[in-house]
């Protein structure tokens, strides 16, 4: 009679190290424009769109419009560092240096810490 114990039908699960959700931080960017200035925003901000898809750590992208002059960008990312690359990409640059002549005032750009996310495939809660 064999009294070896049989071999386990699987590996026996592992503590994997817990993983950055691609959403911890974020930014919020309120932007005026000038009157008579807002479809030139709404232009800018759309054609922005390509240089934000070659920003691999810009994990999600919005650019909004809730009037005529009122805007918007709402913006995720993995962690500061992809945050703060960001602000300093092409899209930042080229808000700072058309402010003067389409935005009443500075952009308002607010930071944030994002409590939790629902993505397609993913969804979480993140902790700091």
């Amino acid at each position: 009679m064999d009294t070896t114990a049989p071999a386990p039908l699987h590996d026996a699960p592992t503590l994997a190290e817990p993983s950055t959700p691609a959403v911890a931080k974020a930014l919020f960017i309120r932007l005026r424009a000038k009157p008579g200035k807002g479809e030139e925003v709404d232009a800018l901000l759309r054609g922005s769109l390509d240089a934000v898809m070659d920003e691999p750590d810009t994990t999600t992208w919005y650019a909004v419009r809730f009037g005529e002059e009122d805007f918007a960008i709402f913006d995720t990312f993995p962690d500061n560092a992809g945050r703060l690359a960001h602000l300093a990409g092409k899209v930042g640059r080229t808000l700072i240096a058309r402010t003067p002549d389409l935005f009443e005032g500075l952009p308002k750009i607010e930071h944030a810490q994002v409590l939790a996310y629902k993505l397609p495939g993913a969804s979480g809660q993140v902790s700091e």
